[in-house]
């Protein structure tokens, strides 16, 4: 039996919090190789990424060229995977180029709008690729948004809180976007009103979906990435709530999107489509 060759794996945004932890998970995984590191920042511009990291020597250079790296991992034998921790602002672009090359998307960064994706999904679909993007690559978050459509059968009332990092760039985050997503799924109107609302401070009362689904936002300093999905009901409160204390808790489910990424050949949004 022929032994396959190792995943090639495209690592963009590769010195920033999550890229570095994804980097150094692929130079564990026995069945990948790191073919490619993006960053931006001029001063780590040639320096290994291993180096960088803390996890030893990879032989693979920082470079800033996307697209010269793409091009590059399109020429491997085994078809290659982009994973991207970049910036909503370059996100939309940097997937189109991955799939005009023919290297599969694996995408972390939020921010993409409802008319990006279905651009994206259109673009992968005409070229037969597969892409993932993932709002939130921890498995705990999967199961809290199943126990939140469960709990939503039974509940007219709900409210999200996430809380990240002050150096998160978008609100509110993929993750409680898509919870509400999730829970929109049932048809049902939520949180009927009972009293004429009035906002003394525009926002006070979050942003609200389509739905009725509030979804506040907080950001400060210390905190990492939490969500609350807060149910209530005369005479009772059902709080779900998941707390990361660090980034190698998104790694399992990165290296899973990696590998399920090359049977797919269209585009297909949140971890719990592939486990």
């Amino acid at each position: 039996m022929s032994i396959q060759a190792p995943i090639p794996v495209v690592v963009n945004g590769a010195t920033g919090k999550m890229g570095r932890e994804a980097i150094k998970a692929i130079a564990q995984a026995n069945d990948m190789t790191l073919v490619g590191a993006i960053a931006r920042n001029p001063s780590v511009q040639g320096q290994d990424i291993g180096e960088i990291v803390g996890c030893g020597a990879l032989e693979v250079p920082v470079i800033a060229d996307l697209q010269a790296t793409l091009a590059m991992a399109a020429q491997e034998k085994q078809a290659a995977v982009m994973v991207d921790f970049t910036h909503p602002d370059a996100v939309y672009e940097n997937v189109r180029s991955a799939i005009a090359y023919g290297v599969r998307p694996v995408v972390g960064t939020t921010g993409l709008s409802s008319d990006q994706l279905q651009d994206l999904e259109e673009f992968a679909d005409k070229a037969s690729l597969g892409c993932l993007i993932i709002p939130n690559f921890s498995i705990g978050v999967v199961l809290m948004q199943q126990a939140a459509m469960q709990a939503s059968q039974y509940f007219d009332h709900v409210e999200i809180i996430e809380l990240h990092h002050n150096q998160k760039a978008d609100a509110p985050s993929g993750t409680a976007i898509q919870t509400a997503q999730l829970l929109g799924e049932f048809g049902k109107p939520y949180n009927p009103p009972t009293v004429a609302e009035t906002e003394k401070l525009p926002g006070a009362r979050g942003s609200v979906t389509e739905d009725g689904i509030r979804i506040h936002s907080v950001r400060l300093p210390g905190l990492l990435a939490h969500q609350e999905v807060i149910f209530g009901a005369p005479g009772q409160i059902y709080t779900l709530r998941h707390d990361t204390s660090d980034r190698a808790a998104y790694m399992p489910g990165v290296l899973l999107a990696i590998r399920k990424v090359l049977q797919l050949k269209t585009l297909i949004y949140g971890l719990e489509k592939i486990l």
